[in-house]
């Protein structure tokens, strides 16, 4: 997907960005591709490839949740920053929090921000499990979203504390996400969250499998909910 091919694409869902933003995007192209000749940020380094699989991948759950509003969203693992600041260039007036348990990616973050003059972003280095129990943050957010990072009952566990009561977990999922969000039963039971929505689609050009799961928070998280670090993925909530 080139740059036209992207744009025209965001067109076709109601997405219009400006000659400001697409700069942007290819700043953050750059800046990606700089950065990961010195740390493994990502794999996918090709500019067409970049364009498809994490900027319009990115910005596809708009196609089923809206944006427009003046939302609070915490992305955990975002790794090089993805979905939430391809979503933020989109839609400027979110306030965005990433979370990330790796240093050198938080780093490349505040350059990357810096460099795209963003504003209304927060950066955290920090495991999930402690971010969440961290008064500041628990049940703070508007929207927590995550791509792809965990399986869906373990990124449950790290996101919905953090979604205030109303609110809303968005998990971002390739093939597969049938089999995940049928074992997630238990999980959303006891974290507070009822499913209300999965939207599967088909990644244009590659044409590979994608979900959107959005989870209600209906009852406030207990307490003891997210477990010490590394439980969630060692013995995930089955």
């Amino acid at each position: 997907m080139n740059e036209r091919q992207f744009q025209e694409a965001l067109q076709e869902k109601g997405i219009f960005l400006n000659e400001s933003q697409m700069d942007q995007f290819d700043r953050y192209y750059q800046t990606l591709v700089d950065w990961n000749e010195r740390m493994n940020l990502t794999a996918i380094t090709k500019k067409e490839d970049v364009y498809l699989k994490h900027f319009y991948d990115s910005i596809s759950v708009s196609f089923y949740k809206n944006f427009e509003e003046e939302l609070s969203i915490v992305d955990v693992g975002a790794g090089a920053g993805f979905p939430s600041l391809p979503l933020k260039i989109c839609f400027p007036q979110l306030h965005v929090t990433i979370v990330d348990s790796l240093k050198k990616r938080i780093t490349f973050l505040h350059a990357l921000a810096e460099e795209l003059q963003l504003k209304g972003v927060s950066f955290y280095h920090s495991r999930a499990e402690e971010f969440a129990n961290k008064k500041e943050h628990r049940e703070q957010y508007d929207i927590a979203v995550s791509r792809a990072v965990a399986r869906l009952p373990v990124l449950a566990e790290l996101c919905l504390p953090l979604v205030k009561k109303h609110g809303q977990f968005i998990a971002m999922k390739g093939a597969g996400a049938e089999d995940e969000l049928h074992n997630s039963t238990k999980a959303f039971q006891l974290l507070g969250g009822h499913v209300i929505n999965k939207h599967d689609f088909i990644l244009p050009i590659e044409e590979s499998e994608r979900s959107v799961i959005i989870v209600e928070k209906q009852k406030l998280t207990p307490k003891k909910f997210p477990r010490k670090a590394g439980t969630p993925n060692k013995e995930p909530l089955l």
